[in-house]
C-alpha cells in the first residue's frame, strides 16, 4: 500500500503539475520621451482606470438594486 502511494506521488510530480507559460505584454516607450509626454500618458491611463472603476461600481449598484439590498 505504501508503495502505491509513493508511486502516485512520483507520477503526479512528473505529469500535469507544470503551469502553462503566461504571456505578458509590455508597452515599449521611446527613450527620448519628454516629461510632458510621460505626464500625459499617466493622465490618460488614470482616466481609463477611473472609467473602468466607475463602470464596475455601476454594475454592482445594478446588482444591488436587482437583489433588493
Amino acid at each position: 500500500m505504501t508503495g502505491i502511494i509513493v508511486f502516485e506521488f512520483v507520477i503526479d510530480a512528473k505529469i500535469g503539475t507544470k503551469l502553462p507559460p503566461q504571456v505578458v505584454e509590455v508597452e515599449l516607450y521611446p527613450s527620448n520621451r519628454t516629461d510632458a509626454q510621460i505626464v500625459a500618458d499617466q493622465k490618460k491611463d488614470m482616466a481609463e482606470r477611473r472609467a473602468f472603476e466607475k463602470e464596475k461600481q455601476r454594475q454592482f449598484q445594478k446588482l444591488e438594486k436587482k437583489f433588493g439590498m
